[in-house]
């Protein structure tokens, strides 16, 4: 952790995270090191779950000086989605904050941890490029998550070229309202310890406090996803605001038009958890007439558009820095990364996003993936024909809706899922057919399922 240990001493009072500075953090990610230390001395990865806080982060910093893997588990998903990924990625240590505690079996809770007994230890200040510091896991298009290693390498080319495109100012204080279990939470984190700024760290949304401290100018930067930035545009004060990152999932042209009307400074913004957070940034204020756009590439960024139509519309490759190299497990990818997005560039190397992945479901920035969950669906005997598809959505944007055809009651099946899903992924109706719709060949024809 070089950046945490050169910013204690360079800037030992300037606040960091919250009313910590980052001599306070540092301090305390050596101590929690020392009482970590014992608990995982032969394990090479662990894994974390909490909601967002201060004790997180130090929590996060202490395993990462101790050289260890960390996964970082989505804090929304059940019991059984915890424990699937857990085994899946062969863990045996799980520390949890104290709220978190029964979500994983024998997992260790924040405050247990300082009840081990403290051993000396020295953390590891700098890392190999290709040393893992991170794992997230993501759907995928099969149903089954894949698991995303994010290295050092990636974190540190991601926190430069986000620095050139962003800018750093001393007086910049990030709030991560995003879950740092996400990449948009984290690299947050991980912006504000190497520009040596501050961050201030909430556990969930509250749109009284979010105004507040935007309003009275105690934070200057926020990320946001569309559905939260419609609620409060209106009343913010843009000119306590330095920037507003807006990504996650397509961002509807009227809330742009309206955040121009206002002078908001919003950067929208594309990326991934494979590419740790930002590939494409621009501030809608300096190119009014790019608005359709999602940005420009971030330096070392390169944007391939690959069997491209007469139009110049085609497939999405990145190539990147900042891009990991291959899923856990899995061949490496190549020389250049498919999205699986559609879009095109323009002259002055805008890229613009005209679909998402064939089939994902966004809602309120969190991908919903119909194979995950139809296959679960499918797994009950009952079921002869389902299908998951989007339903549009005033306040999340989509909502996902199940079409299920076979013998099996609604209270059954709803039972069923929500023991076996979190809740953003779980169907906001059931509709039961006969036969769900096909074509010659088969296969069912989404387009025609409708809530």
């Amino acid at each position: 952790m070089k950046w945490l240990k050169k910013q204690a001493e360079l800037y030992p009072q300037k606040q960091f995270l919250n009313d910590s500075t980052f001599a306070q953090i540092n301090q305390e990610v050596n101590k929690m090191a020392e009482h970590l230390a014992p608990l995982i001395d032969n394990q090479s990865r662990v894994a974390l779950l909490s909601e967002n806080s201060v004790e997180m982060a130090v929590v996060l910093f202490a395993l990462l000086g101790l050289s260890k893997e960390v996964l970082l588990l989505n804090r929304h998903l059940t019991e059984y989605e915890l424990a699937d990924q857990i085994k899946e990625l062969k863990i045996d240590k799980v520390f949890t904050s104290d709220l978190l505690t029964e979500k994983v079996t024998d997992s260790i809770s924040f405050s247990e941890i300082w009840t081990s007994n403290p051993c000396p230890v020295s953390l590891s200040a700098d890392f190999p490029d290709e040393k893992i510091a991170v794992i997230m896991n993501t759907s995928a298009t099969t149903g089954k998550f894949k698991s995303v290693p994010i290295t050092w390498g990636m974190i540190s080319n991601h926190v430069k070229a986000s620095k050139e495109t962003l800018g750093a100012y001393d007086n910049d204080n990030w709030l991560v309202i995003l879950p740092m279990f996400h990449v948009s939470g984290l690299s947050i984190i991980m912006r504000t310890l190497y520009n040596a700024t501050s961050a201030t760290v909430v556990d969930k949304f509250d749109e009284n406090q979010l105004l507040e401290m935007i309003n009275s100018g105690k934070i200057n930067m926020v990320s946001l996803v569309p559905t939260l930035l419609t609620r409060i545009a209106d009343k913010l004060h843009s000119n306590n605001l330095r920037l507003i990152l807006l990504g996650g999932e397509f961002i509807p042209q009227p809330l742009i038009k309206k955040c121009q009307e206002l002078g908001l400074p919003i950067y929208k913004t594309y990326g991934m958890t494979e590419s740790f957070s930002q590939s494409v940034t621009f501030n809608i204020l300096d190119f009014p007439d790019k608005t359709s756009s999602v940005g420009r590439p971030l330096p070392g960024v390169e944007i391939e558009i690959r069997q491209a139509d007469l139009a110049g519309v085609g497939e999405i490759w990145l190539k990147s820095p900042m891009l990991m190299k291959a899923y856990l497990g899995q061949k490496p990818y190549g020389t250049a990364f498919e999205t699986g997005d559609i879009g095109y560039l323009d002259a002055d190397g805008f890229l613009y996003l005209l679909n998402r992945r064939k089939d994902i479901i966004i809602s309120g920035g969190e991908n919903i993936y119909p194979k995950e969950i139809e296959d679960l669906v499918y797994s009950l005997p009952e079921i002869k024909e389902c299908a998951l598809v989007a339903k549009p959505d005033a306040k999340w944007g989509q909502v996902p809706i199940l079409f299920v055809s076979g013998n099996i009651s609604q209270e059954k099946l709803e039972n069923f899922l929500t023991e076996k899903l979190a809740k953003y992924k779980r169907p906001q109706s059931i509709t039961f057919m006969d036969e769900l719709p096909k074509n010659a060949s088969g296969k069912i024809l989404r387009k025609e399922l409708k809530g």
